[in-house]
């Protein structure tokens, strides 16, 4: 007697026919479960298919956490707490935070420190197909900075009601007429980056 076949596996392994519906519920158990852990086997494997397989929330929080890791340095060198990261695909071209009074110059935000280092590590002044990500909405400098250096995406984390360009006070980069377009994200691990700056301005009113 030959065996009929209607369920498969994945890969096309085939299952035989189910004689009822618990039956039909088990082996789609089976099936997804199998699913599961040769995924999982693959993300060990292959690291490259684990990143892939994160969620956009997933990897936009992974790095603001890098962000607010450079944003907390700031503070304990005094600085306002801002921090920033530049990626390329997977990779972290740079990452610093605010120096401004390290520096003596008002210009050394933290995205456009990043920025800066980009150029350096590509060689290249135009930064195409990057991601920043930011603790805080970017002022007029370092949004307009990032226009012209061509970064594809910003992702930041909390409002800056006073010099925030993006969203609050100004909103550069929606529908500007510039010749080139920046995709926005915000809120990205808003409350902790929120919370950073709050800490670090009360501390300075004590």
């Amino acid at each position: 007697m030959t065996t009929k076949y209607q369920l498969t596996i994945e890969d096309g392994t085939p299952f035989p026919r189910p004689s009822n519906f618990w039956d039909f519920r088990i082996l789609t158990s089976i099936n997804q479960c199998g699913i599961k852990f040769r995924n999982f086997m693959q993300m060990i494997i292959n690291p490259q298919l684990g990143r892939s397989m994160m969620t956009n929330r997933e990897l936009n929080e992974k790095y603001m956490k890098m962000a607010l890791d450079e944003a907390k340095r700031a503070g304990e060198r005094g600085e306002v707490t801002v921090g920033a990261i530049l990626l390329k695909g997977d990779r972290v071209l740079a990452k610093d935070h605010n120096r401004c009074i390290e520096l003596s110059d008002p210009t050394a935000h933290a995205e456009i420190l990043v920025l800066r280092k980009a150029g350096e590590v590509l060689g290249n002044y135009r930064l195409n197909d990057t991601v920043m990500y930011v603790t805080a909405e970017p002022c007029p400098m370092c949004a307009s900075a990032m226009v012209h250096g061509r970064i594809s995406r910003l992702v930041f984390g909390t409002l800056e009601p006073k010099f925030g360009a993006v969203a609050s006070k100004f909103q550069l980069l929606k529908d500007n007429g510039f010749n080139h377009h920046v995709e926005v994200d915000q809120g990205i691990l808003e409350k902790e980056c929120a919370e950073v700056l709050k800490a670090f301005f009360k501390e300075r009113r004590i």
